[in-house]
């Protein structure tokens, strides 16, 4: 029996759900034009939005430029795409979705002022944005004041729920838990090295990871532990330490350019941990 099957909200939950569903399926053999007259703006709480019997405005906030670029283009492209289908299909309610695009730069007080920008000047209905927690971090005070809803499109740390939030990702315990079971079960890893960027995931991940290890993992522990700044390139004295400690498995999480730097070294030093 499932976690769902016995829990009596579970039902609930999806008993909702799908009389939501029902509601919502008659409309969706109806034109943009029809939906849009069954649902006007002006009888809809748009809080002041820039939302009209036409258009729905959104906000996308990611680094298209520097070390986390690299990264959130795959975001910037996936919503572009989702967006340009459900215009093709009419919209939401008969209205076009229009997008207003800033760059957060990969830097954290540029993220905050750009999603100032879009919630209180242009006034989005919602943001699809950030990638590292430190960009969430810095943006959620803002969304928080201003009542915003800003969609976050990737995994975190866990530790943190707000309502002006949706978190589309597993948290820490989700994924890696079962991937360092894996790597004990299917490869006999015993040691592992432990490598992230200097912020609050990788720091969290890791302190997760190493109770995890040292804990549950029988025979196994932690023979390293190394932090490095995003935008970091040169993992040479890093490499060195890895071949001394010799382990098992390194446990990886080294984003942005770092990521690819680090992984491009790490074959050309012949490391196959």
């Amino acid at each position: 029996m499932s976690n769902d099957d016995r829990d009596p909200s579970s039902f609930i939950n999806r008993r909702r759900l799908m009389q939501g569903v029902a509601a919502a399926l008659p409309l969706a053999g109806l034109p943009g034009w029809a939906q849009a007259q069954q649902f006007p703006t002006a009888k809809v709480n748009t809080t002041k939005l820039a939302v009209t019997d036409t258009e729905v405005t959104v906000g996308q906030l990611h680094s298209a430029t520097g070390t986390m670029a690299i990264s959130e283009t795959g975001s910037i492209q996936a919503e572009q795409l989702a967006i340009d289908q459900i215009n093709a299909m009419g919209g939401v309610l008969g209205r076009k979705i229009k997008v207003i695009k800033e760059d957060g730069a990969s830097d954290w007080p540029t993220f905050a002022e750009k999603s100032k920008k879009l919630l209180v000047n242009d006034k989005v209905a919602a943001v699809f944005g950030c990638w590292t927690s430190a960009s969430r971090k810095a943006v959620l005070p803002i969304f928080e004041k201003e009542n915003g809803m800003l969609y976050y499109p990737t995994f975190y740390e866990g530790l943190e729920q707000s309502k002006n939030v949706i978190y589309t990702g597993q948290e820490a315990t989700q994924q890696i838990l079962y991937g360092l079971d894996w790597a004990s079960k299917e490869k006999k890893a015993k040691t592992f090295f432990l490598v992230g960027s200097d912020y609050i995931w990788p720091r969290t991940s890791m302190k997760i990871g190493r109770k995890h290890i040292e804990s549950h993992l029988e025979g196994s522990k932690v023979v390293g532990e190394e932090y490095y700044p995003l935008g970091h390139t040169n993992f040479n004295s890093l490499i060195n330490k890895i071949k001394v400690a010799k382990p098992d498995c390194i446990f990886i999480a080294v984003v942005g350019g770092s990521n690819v730097a680090f992984y491009k070294q790490l074959k050309a030093a012949g490391v196959t941990a």
